[in-house]
């Protein structure tokens, strides 16, 4: 439900499909108001970029898309978004053909003017989205690869709290239940991020609904614990590492 600016592949998100129940977006923003973990990972990814902004506030890096609903929700009840309104561009018009019928691409008012209560779905799941495996079955939550050079937490996997992959899974499984088509969105994305990961001899990392980590073979489904010390780094984070600030050593 983000879109990159410089996409690897097209992303593919759930779209909501009209005449279904519709979701109450407040109880929903409720129980999936959990903290990623005990860190602000938007001090850790903003040194890295332009104006020390937060990477998943920027929209000239990623844009945010929200269900229609949801957004008729957030109109309603708060002044924190409005639609996105892109200077009139060719990658401006190739991003809004991307977005499924039933969404809209959104923009807030700025890390600054941040109103928790009312962040979008797409913002509380950043980085992450539903990993569904081989069979179309919800086997965890990984990662966009496009961010993995942005986002802080991709290369910190090991301090996202059990609170918030339970929370995660929780919310996932009620869209879903609204919803059932999006497993099959999700279902798709899953199938392309297997077919480049096969392509680069890579696994698939995910964490399960109490935060453990995985890797997934990407070709035979096998599934098997690892541990920070065998996740990848990825961009400034790679080097930062190396060279830990005080705050940064747990």
């Amino acid at each position: 439900m983000c879109y990159s600016r410089t996409p690897a592949w097209i992303l593919w998100y759930p779209t909501q499909m009209p005449g279904n129940p519709q979701i109450r977006f407040e109880s929903l923003y409720e129980e999936f108001d959990v903290p990623l973990g005990n860190f602000d990972c938007g001090k850790k990814c903003a040194p890295y970029n332009e104006g020390l902004v937060p990477f998943c506030c920027d929209t000239r890096h990623i844009v945010p898309s929200g269900y229609l609903t949801e957004w008729q929700y957030l109109k309603s009840n708060t002044d924190l978004w409005h639609l996105w309104q892109p200077e009139a561009t060719i990658e401006a018009e190739e991003l809004e053909q991307q977005v499924p019928t039933g969404q809209v691409l959104m923009e807030c008012l700025g890390h600054k003017s941040c109103q928790r209560a009312f962040r979008s779905i797409a913002c509380r799941a950043f980085p992450f989205f539903p990993y569904m495996d081989h069979n179309g079955i919800f086997q965890g939550i990984s990662y966009y690869v496009e961010y993995q050079e942005l986002c802080w937490v991709i290369s910190n996997l090991e301090y996202v709290s059990a609170a918030y992959c339970q929370a995660f899974f929780k919310a996932y499984k009620q869209i879903f239940k609204y919803y059932p088509a999006e497993m099959d969105n999700f279902s798709f994305y899953s199938e392309q991020l297997r077919m480049s990961a096969e392509q680069e001899d890579s696994e698939i990392t995910i964490l399960d609904h109490q935060g453990k980590l995985y890797e997934i073979s990407p070709s035979s489904g096998r599934k098997q614990n690892t541990t920070d010390k065998d996740l990848s780094k990825f961009g400034p984070y790679k080097i930062a590492a190396m060279l830990p600030f005080p705050d940064e050593i747990y």
